[in-house]
């Protein structure tokens, strides 16, 4: 087939195009040129269609006109292939750097711990990119291979250091002086009339004046800004005048929900919501006792303002004016009414996560933290109930991995992942004690699986230290899972709550289970059988000791 290679243009075999006039030089005479007078016009033909053109066109026989549309057309290849070339090197390198920052890279990083800081002054004032620096890579690179036998050394070296030492409970002057504020706005007294701790508080403002203007969680929660809205609402409404001023009631929980995460806290908490004489705070999660209270949203973020006690007890408001319609009602005025209103808090972090005292607190006792969540808690509540449900450590560290992990998840990602927290795991328990590496923050950020948590025994003793056992209910989430009337019971009766109707505890039971694992994380299946194998050998001892705590075999986990 012949064309014109400048127009671009398919001829037929039987066309007369010999020369395109587009193609012709500056020196084209259009009067002397027989083609653009008309002579010796052709129709061409397209998709055997007959075109009327305006001009006819020729091949033009110029060798050389062939070869600069040959080097036209190569060119352009050319420069497509050095462009496409282009961006996938930039996409390979933004992977690299982000997977890099992440940990989300598929060859597995260089193994990065060192030894902690033998300055407690330097621990407390440095920043927190500043505390990565402690952690230089270890002159041994470390190869996570699939070696069941060499992993086992690491977990044996970890069981021989485990000692379960009591913790010195801090007296109540010393809790003082860390947080005064805070002990300058909750009294030590509560209603007497009130199963839940609530009080009064008086309230200086006017009715221009916005009460939750300075709200941390208002202010930098989107989602809860609702919520807020509809108390500037109704706060007035709810003031209680006496002598000329304003006074507004204050709550706190009378029970928490304190742990584990991914152990079935959420659908625990869905259920209790249900029952008509428990409420919630306004958040879920406020991690207020863990995080906020120190301005830490996220502690690899830094820090922000902290979130002040005030801040905190707002978010019962909604709660208290509930209990403050039952005090203020004309049967508790004549008759003495009892509110049996109960407030609850649910926080899965509140039982473990103590990573930020290193950064408020005095470093002198040798790596570990010389006051926890639990010793503010008590101090305020002595008779405050806590409610714990765990699961089994090693089905609870997957389903926590699948849960956070934002890429390349797989169960050989997971096992090397493992691998490598257990030795980190291990570094710390040759200098250090135990508790010291459970509750050191930078160590618990170096882990890439949050193995930690699951060391149960290690909390529930430390909680145990300010608390009576009778104060503490202790469930397992397989048997929630397999009786959920059963453990809702013991819920209820655990919190002294009135009985239901058939309907309202219908209602509890039946409900479908909250928070169950995603579609996507179900199909990457189980961990490897090596991998189970190597958590059940590195959590036997603190199951062992829990089962001896509480009594009951149930938490060795055998059949799981």
């Amino acid at each position: 087939m012949r064309y014109c290679i400048n127009c671009c243009i398919h001829l037929l075999p039987n066309d007369l195009h010999r020369q395109c006039f587009r193609c012709r030089g500056p020196n084209h005479n259009n009067q002397k040129c027989p083609v653009c007078k008309g002579e010796n016009k052709i129709p061409l033909y397209t998709d055997s269609k007959q075109m009327k053109l305006l001009a006819v066109l020729e091949v033009r026989t110029d060798h050389s006109e062939s070869w600069n549309g040959f080097f036209c057309l190569r060119k352009g290849k050319l420069c497509s292939l050095i462009f496409g070339l282009i961006i996938m090197t930039l996409v390979m390198a933004s992977y690299i750097l982000t997977g890099a920052k992440h940990g989300l890279l598929l060859i597995p990083s260089p193994f990065h711990y060192g030894a902690f800081t033998s300055n407690p002054s330097l621990m407390d004032n440095e920043s927190l990119s500043d505390m990565k620096d402690h952690y230089q890579p270890s002159k041994m690179n470390i190869s996570y291979v699939k070696d069941y036998p060499s992993i086992k050394l690491i977990i044996d070296t970890i069981t021989s250091k485990i000692e379960f030492i009591t913790r010195q409970r801090p007296d109540l002057e010393e809790l003082r002086k860390q947080e005064p504020h805070m002990f300058s706005v909750i009294p030590n007294k509560f209603l007497p009339n009130s199963k839940n701790p609530c009080w009064y508080e008086e309230y200086r403002g006017n009715t221009t004046t916005d009460p939750y203007a300075t709200n941390s969680y208002a202010l930098y929660s989107k989602r809860f800004r609702t919520i807020f809205d509809y108390l500037r609402k109704v706060f007035w409404n709810h003031l209680y005048h006496y002598k000329d001023k304003h006074y507004r009631l204050r709550c706190l929980p009378h029970f928490y929900i304190i742990g584990q995460p991914k152990c079935g806290t959420t659908d625990l908490y869905d259920r209790l919501r249900l029952h008509p004489d428990v409420r919630f705070s306004a958040i879920k999660e406020p991690h207020w006792w863990t995080r906020k209270r120190f301005g830490i949203i996220r502690l690899r973020d830094g820090f922000h303002d902290r979130y002040p006690v005030e801040d905190y007890l707002d978010l019962f408001d909604l709660a208290a004016h509930q209990i403050q319609g039952v005090l203020q009602s004309e049967a508790a005025k004549e008759h003495g009414k009892m509110n049996n209103i109960i407030i609850g808090r649910a926080s899965a972090s509140t039982m473990w996560d103590n990573n930020a005292w290193i950064f408020f607190y005095d470093n002198s006792t040798e790596g570990e933290p010389p006051f926890l969540i639990q010793d503010f808690i008590h101090a305020f509540q002595p008779n405050a109930k806590l409610i714990i449900m765990l699961r089994d450590p090693v089905e609870r560290l997957y389903s926590d991995y699948l849960y956070f992990a934002s890429a390349n998840k797989s169960a050989e990602d997971f096992h090397e992942k493992v691998a490598e927290s257990l030795q980190l795991f291990e570094n710390c328990m040759l200098d250090y004690s135990l508790r010291a590496c459970v509750y050191n923050n930078t160590l618990n950020n170096a882990m890439p699986v949050r193995l930690q948590v699951g060391l149960y025994v290690v909390y529930l003793l430390d909680w145990l230290t300010v608390f009576d056992k009778d104060q503490i209910l202790v469930l397992r989430l397989e048997d929630h899972a397999s009786n959920v009337k059963y453990t809702m019971h013991m819920v209820f009766q655990f919190l002294d709550l009135g009985p239901l109707s058939e309907k309202q505890e219908a209602l509890i039971t039946k409900s479908p289970a909250s928070n169950t694992r995603r579609p996507e994380d179900r199909n990457l299946g189980p961990m490897l059988p090596t991998t189970k194998a190597i958590l059940r050998d590195f959590y036997r001892p603190f199951n062992t000791k829990l089962a001896q705590v509480l009594f009951d075999d149930a938490f060795l986990w055998k059949r799981t």
